[in-house]
């Protein structure tokens, strides 16, 4: 299967900062794109580009037969080789842990997985995909890419768009400039039951997935119909002492074979729990709290519009929870702390809060652990 445009002549295939491009315009775009010389070993960049101009050259580079860089130019991972010659997308982690990671896929990597991705969410060629961050952020630029593939439009107009990809933080905020929302698909952090019921409430089809840059596509899952994510055709996972591998056809070249992000999980066949990064469980007093628990719950809780939760060092139980929130303005600090007590056990239950008027989070919505700490 090959990386092609899925829509043709006058259909609006991208509506952005007040240009429309049709899909004839989009297709003459990508034919007249610059081809690189036939013996330069460089790739394509789309990094510095408008979302326009990015999406023509992707889908330039995979006509030419060429790899595209799609990457954030104010901290470019260092590449040091010249790309696999069965790359085409030249991208990197997010750096929600760390400096971004340079990775390279194929785009089979990818477009295998367009047909089952499209049943699960039930995006359609008539929708029009919402895209909420920069195309760096592989889910965006994943979002972008399989809409165009589709047929279906890309904007950055909430009051226009059908359908939209975010985290959970993201999605709950956007979705109430949606009035016209009918698929939202939730990534990159686990999303609390509040949210899910109140936007399923809401006659919307909410989809799950857990996945990575590395390892693109792993588990799904429609909010009301399936009480576990499944993991896609195809990929296989394991648990080692608490870890997920995952062996995927949807894996980054550098994520051949088993592979693990650090994610924590339990396995049942093929219906897959993710309880959050390794390196974001605290340890208090021999119990592990999951970071992304404590999260999970903090986010439910009245007067709290975001929150992260990271272990503090403690000379008796080794570490503590602290939190750090955003408040919406409706409560203040002690009513939410004492909504708290009331649900958490003594282990999870931060002793140190902070209030910030924004968390640090990566170009794609997720925190940004390293800043915090």
């Amino acid at each position: 299967m090959t990386l092609e445009l899925g829509g043709r002549g006058a259909v609006p295939a991208i509506v952005w900062r007040g240009r429309t491009f049709t899909y004839a315009d989009l297709d003459a775009a990508v034919e007249q794109w610059p081809h690189l010389p036939a013996r330069d070993a460089h790739a394509h960049d789309a990094s510095a580009l408008e979302l326009p101009e990015a999406l023509i050259c992707v889908f330039a580079a995979a006509r030419q037969g060429r790899a595209v860089r799609v990457e954030d130019p104010a901290t470019r991972p260092d590449r040091t080789e010249h790309p696999n010659p069965d790359a085409f997308l030249l991208v990197a982690t997010s750096g929600s842990t760390g400096r971004p990671k340079p990775l390279a896929r194929t785009a089979a990597s990818w477009v295998d997985s367009f047909p089952e991705f499209t049943d699960i969410s039930g995006i359609r060629p008539t929708d029009t995909v919402l895209i909420t961050g920069p195309l760096h952020a592989t889910m965006h630029l994943f979002a972008a890419v399989h809409a165009l593939w589709l047929g279906a439009c890309v904007t950055d107009n909430p009051a226009d768009a059908t359908a939209v990809h975010a985290v959970p933080a993201v999605l709950r905020d956007v979705l109430r400039r949606m009035p016209h929302a009918r698929v939202a698909v939730a990534a990159g952090s686990g999303l609390d039951d509040v949210a899910a019921q109140t936007i399923s409430a809401q006659e919307i089809r909410l989809i799950e997935y857990y996945g990575s840059a590395e390892l693109s596509l792993v588990a799904a899952r429609v909010v009301g119909e399936q009480a576990s994510l499944q993991l896609f055709s195809g990929v296989e996972a394991r648990t080692e002492n608490g870890y997920l591998s995952v062996l995927s056809p949807y894996s980054a070249l550098s994520a051949a074979g088993w592979f693990g992000v650090g994610d924590l999980a339990e396995l049942t066949g093929r219906e897959l729990v993710v309880y959050g990064r390794g390196d974001a469980a605290i340890n208090v007093g021999g119990t592990t709290v999951i970071a992304e628990d404590v999260e999970r719950i903090l986010t439910t809780l009245d007067g709290v519009r975001a929150a992260a939760a990271i272990g503090v060092p403690h000379a008796v139980l080794g570490e503590t929870v602290s939190a750090v929130i955003e408040l919406d303005g409706t409560r203040d600090l002690d009513l939410v702390r004492a909504d708290a007590r009331a649900i958490m056990t003594k282990e999870a239950l931060p002793r140190r809060w902070t209030v910030v008027q924004q968390l640090p989070r990566t170009a794609s919505g997720k925190i940004a652990r390293k800043a915090l700490l």
